[in-house]
């Protein structure tokens, strides 16, 4: 019996679990299709912030594994 592929909190644990691991011990029949729309960026904007808040928003793009200009979109 194949394993089960475990649950990730971010990209860039997925993408590690993917780089090292023996895919063909896993079940992938539960695969899914995605479609991802992405809009394009047509605006841009430069804040002057406290260098605490930008370090805050850094730490928490970090845990989340994402760039912390992208954090915006991950509502947190």
């Amino acid at each position: 019996m194949k394993k089960t592929i475990p649950t990730f909190k971010t990209d860039k644990r997925a993408e590690d679990f993917v780089a090292t691991a023996d895919l063909s011990k896993y079940d992938l029949s539960g695969g899914q299709v995605m479609r991802f729309r992405v809009e394009a960026k047509n605006a841009s904007v430069n804040l002057r912030l406290p260098e605490e808040l930008l370090e805050a928003v850094r730490r928490r793009a970090k845990r989340v594994g994402i760039p912390y200009p992208t954090l915006h979109s991950y509502g947190t």
